[in-house]
């Protein structure tokens, strides 16, 4: 079981513009793969913080029509940190937390049942879990998009000497790129 943070990124580390959109993302050719299918057919929980969440409301409106979240996530739990109320969105599997990452991490490695748990972002959270020695993975989808300032991929100064690549491959204009992380020391 690994704790994953899979996600796209503009090649000058952006996963979100300043103003907290994925526009940019959609405008780039996949050349017809969907490496996030076979990548979520491993995921037993996940966890995203408020903003992403709330991006996925807005932008699928999934309280309107819940199918938008359980067409791809099924009924595999998800936990949302958000220090603020948010609405849940009918049917999904959902678990409102805020707070120290470590609990919700330990609840998360019970209900995905030996499968991995996912950490779809933003990169605050996830940096979060890598302060904790809780992220053993980084995939990175590099887009050849430049956005020049919005939301980064680990807004966290982590050295080198924590990843190692153990793979790397093209997918349509993505390079796909993957990091085993160490814990801190």
């Amino acid at each position: 079981m690994k704790t994953q943070y899979y996600t796209a990124t503009t090649i000058d580390g952006f996963i979100a513009d300043e103003h907290n959109s994925l526009d940019w993302l959609f405008e780039v050719d996949e050349g017809g793969e969907n490496p996030f299918a076979e990548f979520f057919a491993g995921i037993g929980a996940f966890a995203m913080g408020s903003t992403t969440y709330e991006w996925i409301l807005a932008h699928e409106d999934a309280l309107e029509h819940p199918k938008k979240w359980i067409e791809p996530y099924g009924d595999t739990p998800a936990w949302i940190f958000s220090s603020r109320e948010l609405p849940a969105i009918p049917g999904a599997n959902l678990h409102f937390v805020r707070g120290d990452v470590a609990p919700v991490h330990a609840e998360m490695v019970t209900a995905a049942q030996g499968k991995n748990i996912w950490l779809v972002g933003g990169g605050e959270l996830v940096a979060r879990f890598a302060d904790e020695g809780l992220l053993d993975e980084v995939i990175l989808g590099v887009a050849p998009v430049s956005l020049g300032k919005g939301a980064p991929v680990l807004p966290r100064r982590i050295t080198s000497s924590r990843f190692t690549l153990t793979g790397a491959r093209p997918i349509g204009q993505f390079a796909y790129l993957t990091y085993d992380v160490s814990k801190p020391s």
